[in-house]
């Protein structure tokens, strides 16, 4: 039953793929796609210059997707620049061709659906209290009263998102050529998909993680239970590539504290130089133009052969 049913999704996805909108000569909207885990969002996928059916490409997932490509578009009009960093890089043939998927955030429940749901659920009930805000309302610091929701969104990419992208593109599906990154949030996110889907990811990349999870200040609980968790369900080093890394201006003056204990959790478990990578950036702060002066360092750490 099960099997019927995913088929059926696939082919309701499919059909909506016919009514995708073209950006540009390399990119593709996918609007609305649908999801039986998560609300309904755009994704938008980047094909690298040059893409032919004739060869499979690995793939890089970039959570907030709606911030990569197009400041226009955006609620600080500005941009990642996914686009020109990936296509200089390829270009200088510093990484292989590569398609890009941006998964929108989902707006008021972006922080529901990438706070790690099993940090979550270790916290007593006056701490998860604490880091909720109470039903029918809304807390843009707090996650919503129920919880987290980023075991589901995590579902809805692996069992949903990846089988389509591999059905529909030439792809290399396989976990060696699969990464995932994101910023902020998107940090906190990628490193919980990678904990609970080990055998899918080769890599990702953390930009400005923002450990806080929840902004409610110095009584948070939710960061050491977090690092708590990552300490029990630290990934196989031996075949994934990490990269780290966080600027000392605004949101990110705060992470420091927390960045020095999770470098040391991956040391401490025998992380070299090649798998692990964890970057400091002074006078660099929380914001698309931040990321995007360095992003050509995590992309070429993850992706070059």
């Amino acid at each position: 039953m099960k099997r019927i049913l995913f088929s059926l999704l696939l082919m309701c996805v499919s059909l909506m793929s016919d009514a995708q909108v073209s950006l540009g000569v390399h990119r593709i909207l996918l609007p609305d796609f649908f999801s039986n885990y998560v609300a309904s969002r755009n994704v938008e996928i980047w094909l690298p210059p040059g893409y032919s059916t004739d060869l499979r490409y690995p793939v890089l997932y970039m959570h907030d997707g709606q911030m990569l490509f197009d400041s226009t578009n955006t609620w600080n009009h500005q941009e990642w620049g996914v686009d020109e960093v990936m296509t200089q890089l390829i270009n200088e043939k510093k990484i292989p061709a590569c398609i890009v998927v941006g998964i929108s955030n989902s707006g008021q429940h972006r922080r529901s659906d990438y706070a790690p749901w099993a940090a979550f659920e270790t916290l007593t009930p006056n701490e998860k209290a604490l880091v909720t805000y109470p039903a029918y309302t809304y807390d843009k610091d707090r996650i919503s009263k129920v919880g987290s929701n980023s075991d589901d969104y995590l579902k809805f990419i692996f069992k949903e998102l990846k089988p389509f992208i591999d059905s529909s593109y030439s792809t290399l599906p396989d976990k060696a050529h699969t990464f995932m990154a994101g910023s902020s949030m998107g940090g906190v996110i990628s490193l919980y998909a990678l904990i609970n889907y080990p055998d899918q990811l080769g890599g990702i990349a953390c930009l400005s993680t923002h450990w806080p999870i929840v902004n409610i200040g110095n009584e948070n609980p939710f960061p050491l239970s977090f690092i708590n968790y990552i300490n029990t369900h630290l990934p196989d080093l031996t075949s994934h590539r990490i990269y780290f890394d966080h600027g000392d201006q605004g949101r990110d003056a705060e992470y420091a504290i927390w960045q020095k204990q999770v470098d040391a959790l991956f040391l401490k478990a025998g992380a070299n130089e090649k798998q692990y990578l964890s970057r400091y950036f002074p006078g660099e702060g929380h914001n698309e133009k931040a990321w995007n002066k360095r992003l050509s360092i995590p992309l070429t750490f993850l992706l070059s052969e």
